[in-house]
């Protein structure tokens, strides 16, 4: 469906420094920075672990283990934020002098999401006293029963949403539990993993754990480049504690203080190391640690984040990309047999849409709907959730659902099962994105529930796809050196939106490249643009009817043996 460029409505940023560029202060406000202070992103800036609940609890608990020397199972989750959490959790408790330490990952496909009782069993047949999630957890109430009635002690890091009932785990850490006032609700799960981390040194310093046990107390910092990557590759709010975190591991990574495996990503992604941008966490190298998740093992994500030999690493990651590639060939499979099916629904125009959409197929691939949700979500902009058979329960079948602004998913799914008690296995999820489970013959039945529910809850303001646009950008800040303002600027990401200016141009060149990405060459005011669309319609792109376009981009430095030139990347474009 075409979508709207909108500019953003100018707000008053007379409250932050005058020495900053005017767009970039109004850039700032509009995204909501209320406070200078909230530009300074160094690491004394960041929330006090004193403002977490659970911590003190867990640290007293991890205390007794390392004095017990007890056997610790980390348990992590098969998504890029689940992998960089369970390296963190490895790799920070052996800083902090733990010896028996080691880790589970649920096979997609074989066992679902978390801490199920099935994963539990192994962990306790594998010796485990001590069962730390990350990522996860807080959903996982027969999990957590399975554990305690195997006398293990349960530790549940976890950033999703809670249900009405809690597990009955020994400690919870999780910012979004009743009566928790840490600030920062969007904190990804490696980012309570490092927060674990941070408090469970503080608590070692004070009982004096460092001069007894003879162990060097650690410079967590190194763990930064982890919670940067899972931080963005998560698609979390930007908040101010994020950002500082992400900044902080992009600062450690560009000068080279980085770990072997997130080298070899970086390498293997042909991206470059110094110049590396939040962006390339989400584009370049989470998508090659998900597909470990989404095809094969995520262990093998993990053990690439682990690895301490760099050629190694190097195996690792080259493996990796290539099954990034074949997800991406499923990916497209899938996507395009959705599109057949919208096509099939003789829809028009937007108003015969359905207000949300859910697809099936039985021939789906289980790791690759959460991708092709998302793309037929950004294609229709509506809600969409697109469901696989479940390969280890053939009687029901899996989805993932991604949603729009204006929509809380997770609240939506909730809402239904009230509603429909019997209709939904189980479910969980954030905002923008949730997991769930029904019967297979009961797909019809929730389409139907879905679209009217959908219906019900969202305003229609919501249901136009909008290009937010910063303006319409001067052409003598069309440069080089005002991109790298920009870049500097950030780091930017989810709803700490990247800039995006609007302007029209005359079209000088168009042409398609790489089967779907069309090169642009723009003029406007006797000044030459490159610009580049990725994905566009080919149905519609190149257009020989049109002299002029009304373009929607970032401004981006193209760097090509060694020269560096001013590059458009257009998010949206409209013929004139």
């Amino acid at each position: 469906m075409q979508k709207r460029i909108v500019r953003r409505a100018h707000v008053d940023d007379r409250h932050l420094p005058n020495d900053l560029h005017p767009l970039l202060r109004q850039i700032y406000a509009s995204r909501g920075i209320a406070h200078s202070d909230e530009l300074i992103l160094k690491l004394n800036q960041l929330l006090s672990v004193d403002s977490m609940a659970g911590l003190e609890k867990s640290c007293q608990l991890l205390h007794q283990a390392l004095v017990n020397n007890e056997a610790i199972c980390i348990v992590g989750d098969f998504d890029a934020d689940g992998a960089t959490s369970t390296a963190l959790m490895m790799e920070g408790l052996r800083l902090l002098g733990f010896t028996r330490v080691s880790f589970l990952v649920p096979n997609r496909f074989d066992y679902g999401y978390g801490l199920t009782p099935e994963i539990v069993d192994i962990a306790q047949q594998q010796g485990a006293q001590v069962i730390i999630t990350v990522d996860n957890g807080i959903s996982c109430i027969e999990g957590v029963n399975r554990a305690k009635a195997h006398n293990i002690t349960v530790i549940v890091t976890d950033h999703h949403l809670p249900g009405e009932v809690l597990p009955e785990a020994d400690a919870i850490v999780n910012p979004n539990q009743p009566s928790c006032g840490f600030v920062s609700k969007s904190i990804a799960g490696v980012g309570v993993a490092f927060y674990l981390m941070m408090a469970l040194r503080k608590y070692f310093r004070e009982q004096n754990v460092f001069q007894l046990q003879q162990l060097p107390e650690p410079n967590l910092g190194q763990l930064l480049d982890l919670v940067a990557l899972g931080t963005v590759a998560d698609v979390v709010a930007l908040d101010a504690n994020n950002r500082i975190l992400v900044e902080q591991g992009l600062k450690r990574i560009r000068a080279g203080a980085t770990r072997p495996g997130i080298q070899a990503l970086i390498e293997v992604a042909k991206k470059h190391q110094s110049q590396l941008m939040a962006s390339d966490f989400g584009f370049a190298l989470g998508p090659r640690i998900n597909a470990a998740g989404r095809l094969d093992d995520m262990s093998f994500g993990i053990n690439c984040l682990l690895a301490t030999d760099l050629s190694q690493a190097r195996m690792m990651a080259m493996e990796l990309d290539g099954l990034n590639k074949s997800r991406r060939e499923i990916e497209q499979g899938m996507q395009q047999q959705a599109e057949l099916i919208m096509d099939k629904l003789a829809i028009s125009d937007e108003s015969s849409l359905p207000y949300g959409i859910s697809l099936y197929q039985p021939d789906w691939h289980q790791g690759v709907i959460g991708i092709v949700a998302g793309r037929i979500k950004e294609k229709f902009h509506r809600p969409s959730i697109v469901f696989a058979k479940s390969d280890n329960e053939p009687e029901l079948i899996k989805g993932s659902a991604r949603s729009i602004p204006g929509l809380h998913i997770r609240d939506l799914l909730e809402h239904i099962h009230s509603q429909h008690p019997q209709l939904i296995v189980k479910f969980g999820g954030h905002a923008m994105a949730a997991g769930l489970t029904i019967a297979e013959h009961d797909f019809d039945q929730f389409n139907a529930i879905f679209d009217t529910t959908v219906n019900k809850l969202i305003d229609p303001q919501y249901l136009h796809g909008e290009i937010l646009s910063d303006g319409e950008l001067p052409l003598d800040l069309m440069t080089i050196d005002f991109a790298e303002q920009l870049q500097q600027a950030g780091p930017w990401g989810q709803q700490f939106n990247e800039p995006i200016f609007d302007n029209s141009f005359e079209v000088i060149q168009q042409r398609i490249v790489g089967e779907k990405h069309l090169k642009l060459v723009l003029g406007k005011d006797d000044q030459v643009y490159d610009a580049i669309a990725f994905n566009v319609d080919t149905q519609c792109w190149p257009n020989s009817n049109t002299d002029m376009v009304h373009v929607a981009f970032k401004l981006d430095i193209n760097e090509f043996r060694g020269k560096r030139t001013l590059q458009l990347m257009v998010e949206h474009l409209i013929a004139m």
